[in-house]
């Protein structure tokens, strides 16, 4: 965009900001707050406390880590409003809803993922079973939705009509070539392509950790892309004995880096978990030729073994950083984070 404007923060403004965690909708506690059990996902105010509280409310009633982390995971699959996971979620170019997720147990290293699945709305739910049912990682596309159907899941279309007219303004304006023509009154402009995922990420009072990824990938996307999402070590990875990353944004850089598996590996070598996921932002960008080149982002998210939990950004505003949200037994709160490279 010709508006843009790209600088690197200094390290001084970055290190003002570190750590920086702001209450939401929280009473006031006294003493620190207990650092776990802890759940994190990958967005801010506006989805924390629905997505956090079904999973909290699994630690709460004893329940496993696994099940509090896929409680969690499958709000927003569920949700026809959000289109970027799960039902209702944007479709690929030949309007066909194709969803991708990654499941991680840390206690066991296990690990399942389903990618370019169709009608099934839950694909978190697919990939843990893939991890516990099978002695496989990866099921894709007929291959997974038959997975999914054998063990119970209800084939439905995904393509919500709030989904489909988006699909069609895109596919009306993506070419002057083609047979495909916007509305006479020109009122069908095309916004930004917009891409979408979650990450939760959980440590238990017992000190372990588990983790998903889910998504409905790129907006028009060619039938079969795979990003980062379904992939073990990209979008998704859980170390127990480190703690766990997560990533969301433009896939295909975060595959190019092994994102997560390099956001644990700086943990594990005494990074702070925002520390971290900062070292995998400089990597891309330095990898891409340096912040002149780079127009696209990525979103990193992390916590440690300690329940202390960061985030990260190529790209952001001074009034609009980048934000994850956690809950442990003090309440909800949003972690800031950094960013390299500000637009606007």
């Amino acid at each position: 965009m010709t508006d843009r404007r790209h600088f690197i923060k200094t390290a001084a403004g970055l290190g003002a900001s570190l750590s920086l965690f702001t209450n939401l909708k929280v009473r006031a506690q006294e003493g620190p707050a207990p650092r776990r059990p802890l759940i994190l996902c990958s967005r801010g105010e506006e989805w924390a406390e629905k997505v956090l509280r079904p999973g909290w409310n699994v630690f709460e009633k004893g329940g496993d880590i696994l099940d509090a982390v896929e409680e969690s995971a499958r709000v927003t699959e569920l949700d026809p409003e959000d289109q970027s996971v799960g039902y209702g979620g944007l479709p690929n170019e030949e309007g066909v809803v194709q969803l991708d997720a990654c499941f991680m147990d840390g206690r066991t290293h296990n690990c399942g993922s389903v990618a370019a699945l169709e009608m099934i709305k839950t694909p978190s739910s697919v990939a843990r079973l893939v991890m516990e049912r099978t002695d496989h990682i990866h099921l894709v596309g007929e291959g997974a939705r038959k997975f999914a159907r054998a063990h119970g899941f209800k084939e439905e279309n995904l393509l919500t009509d709030k989904s489909r007219k988006m699909w069609l303004r895109w596919k009306e304006n993506l070419s002057d070539k083609d047979d495909w023509f916007p509305p006479k009154d020109g009122n069908y402009d095309l916004e930004k392509r917009p891409t979408g995922t979650i990450n939760i990420l959980a440590l238990d009072s017992q000190g372990d950790l588990a983790g998903c990824t889910t998504t409905s990938g790129l907006f028009g996307k060619l039938p079969g892309r795979i990003g980062d999402s379904p992939i073990i070590g990209a979008g998704l990875y859980v170390d127990n004995e480190v703690g766990a990353a997560g990533a969301t944004g433009r896939g295909e850089e975060i595959l190019r880096t092994c994102g997560s598996f390099f956001v644990v590996e700086q943990m594990r070598a005494g990074k702070s978990p925002r520390e971290a996921c900062e070292a995998l932002c400089h990597r891309i960008v330095k990898i891409n030729g340096g912040p002149e080149k780079v127009n696209f982002t990525d979103k990193i998210v992390a916590i440690n073994k300690n329940g202390e939990a960061g985030c990260f950004a190529i790209q952001g505003r001074k009034d609009k950083p980048p934000k994850a949200a956690v809950i442990t037994a003090a309440g909800i709160q949003i972690v800031e984070g950094g960013y390299l490279i500000e637009v606007g």
